[in-house]
């Protein structure tokens, strides 16, 4: 059983995570520390979203404003002894690809990108009753730009245009990470719980805005934003031969993230660029079988429910549900993961413009190559 666990569970890969939280590009899973022996993994992801809306009762449309993404992340994991494991996670946690076409829209032509990088260092220990400790230190960057170019109408009439730009330094902060774990290796069970800690970032923004009515403004300022704590919950165990049940459930304190920089406040007052007004709870559920002794397959389920809230224009969508389906090939020492996932994001009504997003979805690949040595 402590083979198909090890088959299987590269299956729960997001495909290239879309989109919880909007931004959200990692589930910050630990499950590399439970991989047998010397172990390294690549996994690259790619995510391709169709979101578009309307302002109802009027001829503006948005056309497709997610531009297309793509993720990486790489894992290496080692034992020290019989006892301790250490692991090494380089992934994206979150990001931002905002293309609005041109066209009759309030905010035809906005761009914005947000990067980032995290290296996480975690350490496991493991006590003779199956419970297992870890912990460890992120070290994370963070970047931001944008282009927002919002037009101005009065009774259907055009009046002016805002241009606002922005482009931030790159910061680099830390957090941390602990959890606890439970093992029962004969049935490939395991539950562990995860805290991931917030960081903090202070990032200087070079900004500039111009308006034919409310005037130019340019300058540099500094503004705090906080990528969010979060607590994750994993689970599989083995419910027959070779059959594996696994999930996770993850919760994220959105409502920490804000970014809405000095200049961007004089022309756009109490709509902030990107701010959240509630948490997020993300529930996934799948379902595993090994065919052979080089073939798996598997399907998982995801689920976050809607909030309500009104959301930002650079991420208009509220909660989603989504189906993937993924196979392993295993041979000797090696193991390609591929997945596909359908993600059917939930409808939205936006701040500031009025618009409303809805039937919108996205379609996402990912692929892991992961070696035992």
């Amino acid at each position: 059983m402590r083979k198909i666990a090890g088959a299987l569970g590269g299956l729960a890969l997001s495909a290239g995570a879309a989109s919880a939280g909007d931004i959200e590009r990692s589930t910050q899973s630990v499950g590399i520390l439970f991989e047998e022996g010397r172990y390294v993994e690549l996994t690259y992801g790619f995510v391709k979203p169709d979101v578009s809306g309307n302002i109802p009762n009027t001829p503006f449309q948005s056309g497709n404003m997610a531009g297309n993404f793509s993720t990486w992340s790489l894992a290496y994991k080692q034992a020290l002894g019989s006892n301790m494991d250490i692991a090494l996670v380089l992934d994206q946690p979150i990001g931002a690809d905002v293309d609005y076409p041109g066209g009759i829209y309030p905010l035809a032509g906005t761009t914005a990108e947000l990067r980032s990088n995290a290296v996480t260092a975690l350490l496991r220990y493991k006590f003779d009753n199956d419970v297992s400790l870890y912990g460890g230190l992120r070290a994370q960057s963070v970047k931001g730009k944008a282009n927002i170019l919002f037009d101005i109408y009065q009774e259907g009439s055009y009046v002016a245009t805002t241009d606002y730009n922005l482009e931030t330094n790159t910061d680099y902060a830390f957090g941390y990470v602990v959890g606890v774990a439970w093992e029962k290796p004969e049935i490939a069970a395991r539950v562990a719980l995860t805290y991931n800690s917030a960081i903090d970032h202070t990032l200087e923004a070079d900004e500039t805005g111009t308006n034919a009515v409310f005037g130019d403004r340019a300058g540099v300022s500094e503004f705090d934003t906080t990528v969010p704590q979060s607590v994750n919950l994993e689970f599989q165990t083995g419910i027959a031969p070779d059959t594996l049940l696994f999930g996770s459930v993850r919760w994220v304190d959105w409502t920490e993230f804000l970014i809405d920089p000095e200049i961007y406040q004089y022309y756009f007052p109490g709509i902030p660029l990107v701010a959240y007004e509630s948490d997020r709870w993300t529930y996934t559920l799948g379902l595993g079988r090994r065919f052979t002794e080089k073939w798996s397959g598997a399907v998982t389920v995801s689920y976050e429910p809607k909030t309500g809230d009104d959301t930002g224009n650079l991420g208009p969508n509220d909660g989603f549900r989504s189906i993937g389906i993924g196979a392993t090939y295993t041979h000797e020492n090696m193991k390609i993961t591929g997945g596909i996932r359908y993600v059917e994001l939930g409808s939205a009504n936006t701040r500031g413009v009025g618009a409303k997003f809805d039937d919108n979805e996205a379609l996402a690949a990912g692929i892991r190559v992961g070696f035992t040595f």
